[in-house]
C-alpha cells in the first residue's frame, strides 16, 4: 500500500497565503505611509479655516446697503476703527493703505478682492463723514468701502462674529485693539491679525496662499488641499 504525502502542497498553500497577507498589508500600508509623509513634509501650505464669518447688513459711505452676501465670491480684507481714531488709539488705516497699494501690483489670479472698513462709531461716522474719511485716505471706491450700522448690530458682528471686543468710554472715546481680518470667497474667516498690525508682506503671503488654493483645488487637487487643512499644514510667521 502506497502513501502519498500532501506536505509539500500544504507548505506551498501556506506560503501563498502568507504572500497574499503580506500583499494586503503592503497595500494597506501605502495610504498610511502617504499620510505620514504628507503630515511630516507638508508639501502644501494653507491659511486656516477659522470659521464662518458673520453675516451683516450695513450702510456704506454713499448711503447704499452693503451685505456679506454682496461680497460672496470675493476675498475681503476687513479693518475696524473710527474716523476719529487718534493716539492712544492704534489706527489700522495706514496698514489698509499699504494693502491697497499691494493689490495694485499683486497677481490675484482673476479672483476679486475687496477691502471693507467697519466703523465702530455710527453716531458720528455718518455716510458723509465716512466719504470724507475715504477721500482723505485715498481709498479706491472700486475696491475699498467704508460702512457702519446700528450699535447693537455692530456689537454682534464685530464682537460676536469677528471676535474684536470694544467699548466706548464715558468721554466718548472707543477702546479697542487693532485687528485686520481676512475672509475668503466662501465667507470663511481665514485670518485674524490681532497681535499688533500685520506687516503687509504677511497679508500678501496669506492672500497668495488663498489664491493658490482656489486655482489648484479643482479635481484631485482639492483632496490635497483638504488633506493640508486636515493636517494643519499652516504657514507660520
Amino acid at each position: 500500500m502506497s502513501v502519498t504525502s500532501t506536505y509539500p502542497e500544504q507548505r506551498s498553500a501556506g506560503q501563498n497565503n502568507r504572500k497574499l497577507i503580506l500583499l494586503w498589508l503592503g497595500l494597506l500600508a501605502i495610504p498610511l505611509v502617504a499620510v505620514i509623509l504628507f503630515a511630516v513634509f507638508q508639501p502644501v501650505k494653507v491659511v486656516p479655516r477659522i470659521g464662518l464669518a458673520p453675516g451683516f447688513i450695513f450702510t456704506d459711505q454713499n448711503g447704499a446697503r452693503l451685505t456679506n452676501e454682496d461680497l460672496r465670491g470675493e476675498v475681503v480684507i476687513y479693518n475696524f476703527t473710527t474716523t476719529s481714531c487718534a493716539a492712544p488709539c492704534v489706527d489700522s488705516a495706514p496698514t489698509m493703505q499699504g494693502v491697497q497699494a499691494l493689490l495694485a501690483r499683486l497677481d490675484t489670479a482673476g479672483i476679486p478682492v475687496r477691502m471693507v472698513t467697519i466703523s465702530l462709531d455710527p453716531e458720528h461716522d455718518t455716510p458723509q463723514r465716512l466719504s470724507e474719511y475715504a477721500q482723505k485716505l485715498g481709498a479706491d471706491p472700486a475696491i475699498w468701502q467704508f460702512v457702519t450700522g446700528a450699535p447693537e448690530r455692530l456689537k454682534q458682528v464685530v464682537g460676536g462674529g469677528f471676535g474684536l471686543y470694544y467699548q466706548q468710554g464715558s468721554d466718548g472715546v472707543f477702546e479697542f485693539d487693532p485687528m485686520i481680518a481676512l475672509v475668503d470667497g466662501n465667507g470663511i474667516l481665514r485670518a485674524q491679525y490681532k497681535r499688533g498690525l500685520p506687516d503687509v508682506d504677511f497679508v500678501a503671503r496669506d492672500l497668495g496662499l488663498i489664491f493658490d488654493e482656489v486655482r489648484n483645488s479643482a479635481g484631485a487637487g482639492g483632496l490635497v488641499y483638504e488633506a493640508a487643512h486636515l493636517f494643519a499644514c499652516y504657514a507660520t510667521y
